[in-house]
């Protein structure tokens, strides 16, 4: 027996007559590990009472949400069981967790999200290691990763390809079609089909575990895939020479797919944008100027970028070449200025989704929730459309007194909605039991929600997250305490919409008006010190002090107090109130010498979302439209 300690890049399925199998790549030390799980099944939960037609039963001691008990229907095929569970709809009786995928549920149950150890019997490949049907449980593993980036230059969309360049490290290459001067790295061929066969065969050999790109799968890897079925070449990018291919997105402005067996394809835009960061404009001219300080060597201000490009092919390919690698070196160094990639890893390690899935912050609950679900001995509901679905209220936000003030303190909430789910128990098992229990113990929520006191998860799971993020910010791990944040984030957003398999109207509205419930008496309290409010969103408030408090200095020590003693309250009311522990946490975040708060236009009434101050010496603009004099 062998043990290799692996980080999960891909997952696949695919039908044999034996059932179906499981495909899971990833990168050990020892190189790449392809796992493969055969004869496995599909299934679904029905309750014992149901009456069904396929599929191969078995009694569970699993229970759905309302306490009656179910069975598990096993399939050896999707088709079969998506027909069983068609059927079952139709009569009224729906199976439970009928859309969780069999690739993701293997790796769920095990608790398995991004490192694993794998024990079991070593198959030498070509290129790679396979271990068959290997035990699996779920490890710490720091991925060492092969990250090359790359890019395409062709004539238009659907045009030739004129050259492709990648670039690993130092390491530079670019495969031309025609020819041109002898320069390291370069190689010329005759035609299309050789440059993409070059091409394809360079990857097999550096091998590297991510492609990386600037919108690469919408252009690059989809117009190399086109090419190449132009040429009837096999479009072989993945490992163990499997082929590639992209998928489209399965709604109207959604994003395609890249399945790469083996290879992650990390699109920069989308990681980007994952982790929150925000830009005027998506181009890589304009993030590289703003994060490096350098852009792309064709002039930003050409109007015809394809012509320009064609004309380097004719006259200078030289330059064509050195765009084309340049290009490659600023993705590159854009993922290393941003943290692109640690984000990306951090984010798959807290969510079971693999580093290229985009969005996905309902799925990204389910990975985390459904095992812990199953261990409560529950069963989730299959997700389906909710078109009656009622918005829950949003977040509060104060009318303002407008007006132009001196020393205003800024004081939020930490992770307002997160401490909400955590003090008060807002969770959907809790929700289910307390409903069912009838206990006249229950947390009170809104809308007639009740929680359990003893039978939760996200409570937990937040307090969990919290703490690896305290953790993150103390050994300056700015990657993952923000991929943490965003997560612990997303909590409630999910709660709220209706593509959530457990979607109540009641789970949103006990944290958005409890949220509510919290800005307007910590507004008291301030105003019960004698103090003014001026305004309030979601989780800050602003308290204009005035210039009697002193300077800048004064007023944060008075801040600072103000905040214990703000936090102390809430915590002997929320016990008093609830018999609960309270983690809400209020910080002092800044205080502006001068601060302005305006008016909506046309009126005389204070805006909201929109204010100017100086703090710290510094002008801070929210909302507003800043014009230099």
């Amino acid at each position: 027996m062998t043990t290799r300690e692996l980080f999960l890049l891909t997952r696949s399925i695919r039908q044999t007559r034996d059932g179906l199998e499981l495909t899971y790549w990833g990168r050990a030390k020892e190189g790449p590990v392809c796992l493969r799980f055969g004869g496995q099944e599909a299934r679904f939960f029905v309750e014992r009472s149901a009456v069904t037609e396929a599929g191969t039963r078995e009694p569970t001691e699993l229970r759905t949400l309302g306490g009656a008990p179910v069975d598990a229907l096993r399939f050896p095929d999707l088709r079969g069981m998506r027909a069983e569970a068609d059927r079952l709809a139709l009569r009224g009786t729906p199976g439970w967790e009928v859309d969780v995928k069999p690739v993701d549920r293997f790796l769920m149950e095990r608790l398995i999200t991004a490192g694993c150890v794998a024990t079991g019997e070593v198959i030498v490949r070509p290129g790679f290691e396979e271990m068959i049907d290997p035990a699996l449980a779920p490890a710490e593993v720091a991925p060492a990763l092969r990250v090359a980036s790359f890019d395409v230059e062709s004539e238009g969309a659907d045009g030739p390809l004129l050259c492709v360049a990648i670039v690993e490290g130092d390491l530079e290459h670019v495969f031309v079609r025609g020819a041109g001067p002898e320069r390291a790295g370069v190689r010329y061929f005759e035609d299309e089909r050789a440059t993409l066969e070059a091409f394809l065969a360079h990857v097999r050999e550096r091998d590297p575990d991510l492609l990386i790109g600037w919108n690469v799968i919408e252009f690059d890897v989809d117009y190399l895939e086109k090419r190449c079925r132009e040429h009837g070449i096999p479009f072989r990018l993945g490992r163990g020479r499997e082929t590639a291919r992209v998928l489209a997105g399965q709604r109207p402005n959604a994003p395609s797919v890249a399945l790469v067996p083996g290879r992650v394809v990390l699109d920069g835009i989308a990681t980007m944008r994952a982790a929150t960061w925000s830009f005027e404009r998506w181009s890589l001219e304009h993030v590289s100027q703003k994060l490096l300080g350098r852009g792309k060597t064709i002039d930003a201000k050409v109007d015809d970028k394809l012509q320009e490009i064609l004309r380097l092919y004719r006259e200078d390919l030289p330059k064509l070449i050195e765009y084309n690698l340049e290009d490659c070196r600023l993705v590159r160094d854009v993922f290393t200025k941003a943290r692109v990639l640690e984000f990306a890893i951090e984010r798959q390690r807290l969510t079971g989704l693999t580093m290229d899935r985009r969005a996905g912050a309902v799925s990204a609950f389910d990975y985390l929730y459904l095992p812990r679900l199953h261990r409560h001995g529950r069963v989730a509901p299959t997700t389906t459309h909710r078109a009656d679905a009622l918005a829950s209220p949003g977040g509060f936000v104060m009318g303002s007194d407008p007006g132009l003030f001196e020393n205003v303190l800024v004081l939020d909430f930490k992770s307002l909605y997160p401490s909400l789910i955590r003090t008060f128990l807002v969770d959907p098992l809790g929700l289910a039991v307390a409903g069912v229990d009838g206990s006249t113990d229950a947390v009170p929520g809104f809308e007639g929600a009740r929680f359990s006191r003893t039978e939760h998860i996200l409570p937990g799971l937040i307090e969990s997250l919290w703490d690896a993020r305290a953790e993150a910010k103390r050994i300056g791990d700015e990657a993952l305490s923000r991929a943490i944040k965003i997560q612990m984030n997303s909590f409630y957003g999910v709660l709220g919409t209706p593509a959530c398999r457990f979607f109540d109207p009641r789970l949103a509205s006990s944290i958005t008006r409890r949220g509510h419930e919290v800005l307007r008496t910590t507004r008291r309290w301030i105003e019960e010190r004698g103090h003014r409010v001026i305004y309030g969103d979601t989780d800050s408030l602003f308290v204009h002090l005035g210039a009697e408090h002193g300077d800048a200095d004064a007023c944060l020590a008075l801040g600072a107090a103000m905040v214990e003693d703000l936090n102390a309250r809430w915590r002997d009311d929320v016990r008093a109130r609830f018999d609960l522990d309270s983690a809400l946490e209020l910080e002092l975040e800044t205080v502006y010498e001068r601060f302005l708060m305006p008016t909506m236009r046309g009126s005389d009434v204070g805006s909201k979302k929109r204010y100017a101050g100086v703090a710290k010496g510094k002008l801070v603009i929210k909302g507003l439209e800043a014009i230099r004099t």
